[in-house]
C-alpha cells in the first residue's frame, strides 16, 4: 500500500508526510518559521550585538536609532553593517525611515526632523525614484497577484498532485512454447486530492486510470510465464497487481476506467502517537520504503526491486487500494518508531457470495496484520523489520511476484479454493556509503500453511542486493543495479525441473526537469518461475515519468 504519490503516484504518502509524522512523515504546508534574512525592529543600539562604540558608524546608527527608530537587526541579534546591499534594499530602509519621519511630524514630537534632515532625505527621494517606483510597482503587481490567487484557488484546504506515465515494454524469452510479444506501449494516471482541516491531519483521495491489459494477455502471459491471476516474475513494476479485472468480485474492468485507489485519513492524537485509517489503502501506505529503489514511476522497473515481498502479501501493494485498513504509528525517538495495521479486503461486504472469492465482512473474509519496525542506527544507516500474520480466503500468496504465487500450496490436484495462513517475515535494510552512493538489501521468508486441517504446508524466501547511485551524470538523476532471488519455494511438488531463480536489473533515471523523467532500463530473469525448462527472459523497459 504506498503512498508514495510522490512517488506521486503513490506518493508511498505516510512517508511524504514530513513534520507530522516524527521518523517518516507527511508535511502538510504550514507558514514557514522566521529565517535569519528576516530582520527585526530594533529599539537601542545596544541591541546589536555586532556594532561596537568603536565603529566608525556607531554615532550615525546610534542617531537613527534613538530619533527615528528605522533600523533593523537581524533576529539573532546582529546588524551586518559590513554586508553589501543592492539598491533596493537601500531603497525599502529609506522608504521605512521615511514613514518614520511622517509620523513624527504628524504627532509633533519634541524630537522632529531637522530641515537639514528633510532635505537630506528630499536628496536621497530624488535619487532613488526610480528604486522606490519600482519598488511600489513590485508591492503592488504582488497584492494583485495574491488578490487573483486567492479568488481563484482550488481550495483553501487541498493540494492537487498528479502523476502520469508512459511505459514502452518489449520482452523475448519465456516458456518453450510462448511466443515475443510485441512492443506495447501502456499508460498510467494518478490524481492526488491531500486535504488538511487542522494543519497536521492529512485526507489522501487519489484516483488513478490505466490501459494495462487484464489477466491472459499481459506481455508475462504471451511469454507463457505468468498464472490464471498474471502474477509473474516478468512484471514492472508499474503495473496493477489485477489488471483488467476487480479482484473483489471478478468482474472485468474496461482500460482507462477511473477507479478510487487511495482513500486515507492520518491524523495525531498525542506527541508520539498518530492514527490512519481508510477504505482504499495499502500496506507500504503506512510502512516506509527503506530501500532507494522504490518508486514506481522513478526508480526501479521491476516489480520485484520495489519492495520487499512481506509488504505485498494479501495484496498489500495491489495498486488499487484493495483493503480497508486501520492502524497506528508510534514514534520511540526520531531514530526510531513502531507502526502496525489490520486490513481486511471486503469490509463492504455483509456476506460472502458466488461472486466475491476472497470472503466478506471486516473480520471474517482475508484479512492481514502487519508490523513494521523502523530506526536509524546511524545517520548513514536505514533497516526496517516486517512482520505479517494473513489469511487467505483463495489459495494465494497475493504478492503478484511469481506464478507460484497462485497455487501456492500443493495438492494432487491444484485447487484454488484451500485457505490458507501466512506468517511473513522480512528485514530491509539501507547503507549509504556518501550522499551519492547507498548499498542496499532485503530478504523475506513466508510460512505458508492450509487452514483447514488439510497439514499442507509450504516456505516461500526471496532476497535481493543492490546499488544506488543518486545525481549520477548529472543533478537529479539517479541509477541502480540489482541482484537477486525472486520469491521462490524449493520444497514446493511443481514443475519437475525445479531451479533457483535469479533477476539481475539496471537502470538509469535521466531528469529532464523538475517534473520530468526518462528511465530506459532491463532486467534479466534466469529459470524464471523457478522452472529451468523456461527459457531465460529478458524484459526491456522504456519509461517516461510526469509530475505535477
Amino acid at each position: 500500500m504506498k503512498i508514495n504519490l510522490r512517488n506521486t503516484g503513490k506518493i508511498g504518502l505516510l512517508s511524504l508526510i514530513s513534520g507530522l509524522l516524527p521518523m517518516q512523515a507527511i508535511a502538510v504546508e504550514s507558514p514557514q518559521p522566521t529565517t535569519n534574512n528576516q530582520a527585526d525592529q530594533v529599539t537601542s543600539v545596544s541591541q546589536l550585538s555586532d556594532v561596537q562604540p568603536t565603529d566608525w558608524a556607531f554615532q550615525a546608527l546610534q542617531s537613527l536609532v534613538e530619533r527615528y527608530g528605522c533600523i533593523a537587526g537581524y533576529p539573532n541579534g546582529t546588524y551586518r553593517g559590513n554586508r553589501a546591499m543592492t539598491r533596493y534594499e537601500f531603497a525599502a530602509g529609506l522608504n521605512a525611515c521615511l514613514d518614520r519621519v511622517n509620523e513624527l511630524i504628524a504627532t509633533a514630537t519634541a524630537d522632529m526632523a531637522t530641515k537639514q534632515d528633510l532635505a537630506t532625505i528630499q536628496k536621497l527621494q530624488e535619487d532613488f525614484a526610480a528604486e522606490l517606483a519600482t519598488l511600489r510597482g513590485r508591492v503592488d503587481a504582488v497584492e494583485a497577484r495574491t488578490a487573483e490567487l486567492e479568488a481563484n484557488q482550488f481550495s483553501t484546504t487541498t493540494k492537487l498532485t498528479g502523476e502520469a506515465i508512459i511505459t514502452a515494454i518489449g520482452a523475448t524469452g519465456g516458456t518453450p512454447g510462448g511466443d515475443d510479444p510485441n512492443i506495447t506501449l501502456t499508460n498510467r494516471v494518478r490524481l492526488n486530492l491531500m486535504t488538511s482541516f487542522t494543519g497536521k491531519d492529512l485526507l489522501i483521495t487519489g484516483l488513478q486510470a490505466h490501459n494495462f491489459p487484464g489477466a491472459g494477455t499481459g506481455v508475462q502471459d504471451v511469454l507463457g510465464l505468468s498464472s490464471a491471476l498474471s502474477a509473474s516474475s516478468a512484471r514492472t513494476g508499474v503495473e496493477p497487481q489485477f489488471p483488467g479485472i476487480d479482484v473483489k468480485t471478478l468482474t472485468p474492468t474496461g482500460a482507462n476506467s477511473v477507479e478510487l485507489y487511495k482513500l486515507l485519513y492520518i491524523f495525531p492524537v498525542a506527541n508520539k502517537l498518530t492514527l490512519f485509517a481508510g477504505t482504499a489503502a495499502e500496506v507500504s501506505d503506512a510502512f516506509p520504503a527503506i530501500t532507494p529503489f522504490y518508486g514506481e514511476g522513478q526508480e526501479s522497473i521491476s516489480r520485484f526491486g520495489n519492495l520487499n515481498p512481506v509488504l505485498r502479501v494479501s495484496g498489500g501493494t495491489s495498486g488499487t487500494g484493495l483493503a480497508s485498513a486501520a492502524g497506528f504509528i508510534y514514534s520511540f525517538s526520531p531514530n526510531l518508531d513502531l507502526r502496525a495495521l489490520y486490513g481486511s479486503v471486503n469490509a463492504n461486504l455483509p456476506e460472502s457470495t458466488a461472486s466475491t472469492p476472497l470472503g466478506s465482512g471486516l473480520f471474517s473474509g482475508s484479512s492481514v496484520v502487519a508490523a513494521q519496525l523502523t530506526f536509524k542506527p546511524s545517520k548513514s544507516i536505514d533497516v526496517g523489520l516486517n512482520y505479517a500474520n494473513s489469511y487467505h480466503e483463495i489459495n494465494i500468496l497475493g504478492t503478484g511476484l511469481s506464478s507460484q504465487d497462485v497455487f501456492a500450496l500443493n495438492f494432487p490436484t491444484p485447487n484454488l479454493n484451500v485457505p490458507v495462513k501466512l506468517n511473513s517475515f522480512g528485514g530491509t535494510v539501507t547503507w549509504r556509503f556518501s550522499p551519492q552512493v547507498a548499498f542496499s538489501g532485503y530478504g523475506a521468508a513466508i510460512f505458508a500453511e492450509d487452514a483447514v486441517g488439510l497439514d499442507a504446508s509450504t516456505t516461500f524466501t526471496s532476497w535481493m542486493v543492490g546499488l544506488h547511485l543518486k545525481d549520477l551524470l548529472q543533478q537529479g538523476s539517479s541509477a541502480g543495479l540489482l541482484f537477486g532471488q525472486p520469491l521462490y519455494s524449493s520444497d514446493s511438488g511443481t514443475p519437475v525441473n525445479r531451479a533457483t531463480p535469479y533477476h539481475l536489473e539496471g537502470y538509469y533515471r535521466f531528469r529532464v526537469s523538475d517534473n520530468v523523467s526518462i528511465t530506459p532500463g532491463a532486467f534479466v530473469l534466469f529459470n524464471p518461475e523457478g522452472d529451468s525448462n523456461n527459457d531465460t527472459t529478458l524484459v526491456g523497459v522504456l519509461r517516461t515519468t510526469f509530475t505535477f
